[in-house]
């Protein structure tokens, strides 16, 4: 029965920090069905807008994706980008590894298995940090 119970979850986020790297913690699955993937889209737009310019993305407890969770992730990662920022994903497996590598998102974005190493490959920040 857990087991069952652990297939029907929605998306969670849990966002937590590790010296300047926002990390986000996804669980469970990111798909247009039942507005997971707006979701996501809001809580990576809030973050980028609250300034967060390093990001890492822990998928390891993300069990689904579709192209539009796909979407936001390269939306994301564009804004970012522009912003002088960066995100970088974490642990992809199973499904969702297949669904970004059908994409080819992987190509694009860094991805890790190892989260110190994910931390420490993020570039030192200067003194400007901070407001937009």
């Amino acid at each position: 029965m857990d087991l069952k119970k652990q297939t029907l979850v929605g998306l969670q986020i849990s966002i937590r920090t590790s010296g300047d790297v926002t990390i986000a913690d996804l669980q469970g699955r990111s798909t247009v069905n039942d507005g997971e993937s707006e979701l996501l889209s809001r809580q990576l737009q809030k973050l980028a807008a609250d300034g967060v310019r390093k990001l890492l993305l822990n998928l390891a407890e993300l069990t689904q994706i579709d192209s539009s969770g796909v979407s936001i992730i390269a939306e994301t990662y564009v804004n970012l980008k522009r912003r002088g920022g960066h995100l970088k994903l974490l642990c992809p497996r199973g499904r969702v590894l297949q669904v970004l590598t059908v994409f080819r998102l992987l190509h694009v974005i860094e991805s890790f298995e190892d989260e110190d190493k994910a931390l420490t490959s993020f570039p030192a920040t200067g003194s400007g940090f901070g407001e937009v």
